[in-house]
């Protein structure tokens, strides 16, 4: 089985194509023969063990896939990494058919950012109809569905940000009411940005996920009562430490979100993913396709992740 393993951490450069032994299900497992597996942003963190959870050596990343098993079902799964390969095992309970009419890039799309986006709406932010919703990055991968997914669920104002025309344009496209410049290196002005954008109010909820001054300004955007959920560290920069006071003071809120802590909980993972995958068939969710990459340039791939070259999901051909 051809697949990428980390020889060493560091960064996407350590990337190396090897040959592993073939993968062998196990009780409540399915083995996947993989036609195109999924690229996140913590793909990145993975590869230089900057991430969440700590990395030990070797290891095949890849926490999504679609393909086909033994027994003909074409299914998309998150994965435990080893999803950058041409076969994969997966827990049969992490496993979703994937229906007529959505496609292999869609269907990745789905199943990390689309979950994610799902449940800081849902469950970080709780979202009320009615209320503005900023959502940074609007044009990636989580961004370009949580854009979707706020109008989808009622809110009064979606106020979209990404670093060029062409991505806050595509914002629009999607949905979002108004779209703003916005840099993950100097947030100068973006507060106030916020505020125009949203008709000279503060903000009630923000989706972020770049760190640095972008959570400053945003939180300092947020009305009485605001959520900002942090789902993210892009820029790789901190933001100025919270203190309580700042939140008691105006009665706001900082969320934190990660994905792996919905795995296993009733009523979080496989209806949620359900949902999606019907609302994408019916074509009322429209996940972006950003390009597929051979299993071969997977490097590139995260290189371009980090340089913002790229948007919505980005996928690997394991056959390339």
């Amino acid at each position: 089985m051809r697949a990428i393993q980390i020889t060493e951490f560091g960064g996407p450069e350590v990337l190396r194509q090897v040959e592993l032994p073939e993968p062998v299900p196990g009780p409540g497992q399915l083995l996947v023969e993989v036609s195109s597996a999924g690229v996140n942003y913590a793909d990145t963190h993975l590869v230089e063990n900057s991430y969440l959870s700590k990395a030990t050596l070797p290891l095949v990343p890849g926490a999504e896939v679609v393909g086909r098993t033994a027994e003909g079902r074409r299914v998309v799964a998150l994965t435990d990494n080893g999803g950058y390969a041409e076969r994969a095992v997966v827990e049969e309970y992490l496993a979703h058919d994937v229906p007529e009419g959505v496609t292999d890039g869609q269907a990745l799309a789905l199943v990390v950012q689309g979950l994610t986006a799902w449940h800081l709406l849902r469950t970080s932010a709780r979202m009320a109809e009615g209320e503005s919703v900023v959502v940074h990055a609007a044009a990636g991968g989580t961004g370009s569905l949580a854009v979707q997914l706020a109008k989808e669920f009622g809110a009064g104002r979606v106020i979209a940000t990404a670093s060029s025309k062409e991505k806050r344009d595509l914002a629009l496209e999607l949905g979002a009411d108004v779209a703003i410049e916005a840099d993950s290196t100097d947030a100068a002005g973006l507060k106030e940005r916020l505020v125009e954008a949203n008709g000279g109010r503060k903000v009630d909820i923000v989706l972020e996920m770049t760190g640095g001054p972008v959570f400053d300004a945003s939180l300092a955007a947020l009305a009485p009562f605001g959520r900002l959920v942090t789902y993210g560290l892009a820029s790789r920069v901190p933001p100025t430490p919270v203190q309580a006071a700042q939140l008691m003071g105006r009665s706001r809120a900082v969320v934190g979100f990660w994905l792996m802590h919905c795995l296993g909980r009733p009523g979080m993972y496989r209806e949620p993913m359900a949902e999606l995958l019907a609302m994408t068939a019916d074509g009322r969710l429209k996940p972006q396709e950003g390009g597929s990459y051979p299993l071969s340039e997977v490097a590139r791939a995260h290189e371009d992740l980090r340089a913002r070259r790229t948007y919505g999901k980005l996928t690997l051909d394991p056959a390339g």
